[in-house]
């Protein structure tokens, strides 16, 4: 059986007392350090190197947010589960970014615990069911925002332009949707292939189906 060495970051010592009871019921976990401060946890998390840490986001003299980042830029193999009563989305995506593999509130089952740190152990993100969806919404946030990013640079017309060259039309076809003359449309697809980084029609328009254009026409 895996042995694990876990540090408890919170500033409440019943809650530690509470946690350290119930981990220490299990045969593999033994729980080496507590802190109640931030500045202390990433002081003991130097000292004691643990194999996992349950901190809790709300401390004194800081959060358990800056001592998750201070602890994964100094011990990368130290596993960080967050560990608190606040569900708000910036404390979650911020605890992601500082490094936690792990964001599980503290009304989370004894048995529910025990495999998220399991998990942790292993390196995989555990995340409390009740936020999945957050995130998958950030995430679909966050890519729709990537891929209107890649149009920044074109003007309306040229992104009209563009989504015609992905259809395969012509210069002529191109001029006649838009009312315009195929001199002009030679200067608007000279635009966006240089706009776009690319050396000819099949790449933009390979360029524009990667990035979804009609959804931001």
């Amino acid at each position: 059986m895996t042995h694990l060495r876990i540090m408890l970051v919170d500033d409440h010592e019943v809650v530690r007392l509470g946690l350290k009871s119930l981990l220490e019921r299990h045969a593999g976990f033994e729980v080496v350090a507590e802190a109640a401060a931030a500045v202390e946890a990433v002081q003991k998390a130097d000292e004691y190197r643990p194999d996992i840490i349950l901190m809790d986001i709300r401390l004194a003299g800081g959060n358990g947010i800056e001592a998750t980042e201070a602890i994964t830029t100094r011990l990368p193999d130290t596993k960080i589960v967050m560990l608190t009563s606040y569900a708000e989305d910036e404390l979650l995506f911020s605890a992601i970014r500082a490094g936690a593999v792990g964001y599980v509130l503290k009304q989370i089952g004894s048995t529910e615990l025990i495999r998220a740190i399991e998990a942790a152990s292993k390196g995989e993100a555990t995340l409390d069911p009740s936020l999945t969806q957050r995130v998958f919404n950030e995430v679909r946030r966050s890519i729709q925002n990537e891929e209107k990013a890649a149009f920044t640079d074109l003007t309306p017309q040229e992104m009209q332009v563009l989504a015609l060259i992905a259809e395969g039309k012509t210069n002529r076809e191109i001029a006649e949707a838009l009312f315009l003359s195929e001199g002009t449309v030679r200067n608007y697809v000279s635009s966006v292939l240089s706009k776009l980084g690319v050396s000819n029609r099949a790449e933009a328009a390979a360029y524009a189906v990667q990035h979804h254009l009609k959804d931001y026409l």
